[in-house]
């Protein structure tokens, strides 16, 4: 003898079916898939509003100066920062900066301290590199370390002993302080060049030792040539870095004659406090190089950090 189960009924008594009460139940919840919609419409909104405002904050004070550079001094006083203004082809504020500013003696102080410095860079920073990386000698793995913690130690915390230094070399107020300094500091361009370094097969050193190469040969005709990725990526990186360095060009190199293009523009403000549209063009004189020689060669830098990153 079987015994049936009896039919749930609604308020009204009659009997509610299999397919009415899944019905009920979709019908008071959300899907998931639904859900999974909802939220990823709202993450996207998060993300692009997040990008809309980083973008604003970036561009905003470089467009009111770059607007304010073509403006004369009485649209200057009249109008607001982010009106533009009325005559683009108003060049008096970058003639007046450039010529009455010293730029051409700051540009060309900056390319002579440049070259001198990434050259110095890239060889010393290979040769570590390469030295640490191939040979295995007492104290290696410590020198490895020392390079990590010179890295951690605040630049700020050494500049007596380092203005010391320089004084007694007797490099205080000429070019070479500015060019030892920036040499024998970059610590992190050997780690990328070590990184590289890394992921050069070493038979190849022992295929030329074998026909006879010497340590500085092989360096010299086959590691090299190998870490081109590397040094573009060190290079610009470096440039960059140099051509932007206030501290250490304002601190060695006091002489007027000696300013590179950071304090040249440090100076050109004093006479022309109060002219903002002959400080405003100044600067865009200033940012013009690096603006041009990171949109050409960025594809490098982002290819030579993720190249060496994967292998």
């Amino acid at each position: 003898m079987t015994s049936t189960q009896p039919s749930p009924v609604d308020a009204t008594g009659l009997p509610v079916t299999d397919h009415a009460i899944a019905a009920s139940g979709s019908s008071g919840t959300k899907s998931p898939r639904r859900r999974r919609r909802a939220g990823g419409f709202f993450g996207r909104l998060g993300k692009y509003a997040s990008l809309v405002i980083a973008c604003l904050f970036a561009l905003i004070p470089i467009v009111t100066i770059f607007m304010l550079a073509f403006k004369t001094s009485a649209e200057y006083r009249s109008t607001g920062p982010l009106v533009p203004p009325s005559n683009w082809f108003n060049f008096d504020n970058f003639v007046i900066a450039f010529t009455q500013g010293d730029m051409i003696t700051g540009f060309v102080n900056t390319a002579i301290i440049l070259v001198i410095s990434i050259t110095g860079t890239v060889l010393i920073g290979t040769m570590a590199a390469y030295a640490i990386d191939r040979f295995r000698f007492r104290g290696r793995s410590l020198v490895t370390a020392l390079f990590l913690l010179a890295t951690l130690v605040p630049s700020v915390t050494t500049q007596v002993a380092t203005f010391q230094v320089i004084n007694a070399l007797d490099l205080f107020n000429t070019r070479w302080s500015a060019i030892l300094l920036f040499t024998g500091t970059d610590i992190v361009a050997i780690y990328i060049f070590l990184q590289f370094m890394q992921s050069i097969p070493i038979s190849l050193d022992e295929a030329a030792t074998l026909d006879g190469a010497s340590r500085f040969t092989v360096y010299w005709k086959i590691i090299l040539p190998l870490l081109r990725p590397a040094v573009a990526t060190v290079v610009i990186i470096k440039g960059i870095a140099v051509y932007n360095e206030f501290y250490i060009p304002f601190l060695y190199m006091p002489s007027r004659d000696l300013g590179v293009i950071s304090t040249s523009l440090f100076r050109f403000m004093g006479p022309f406090g109060a002219q903002w549209e002959v400080i405003a063009a100044g600067t865009i004189l200033v940012i013009v190089p690096t603006l041009i020689a990171f949109l050409f060669l960025q594809r490098f830098i982002y290819n030579g950090l993720t190249s060496g990153a994967t292998k």
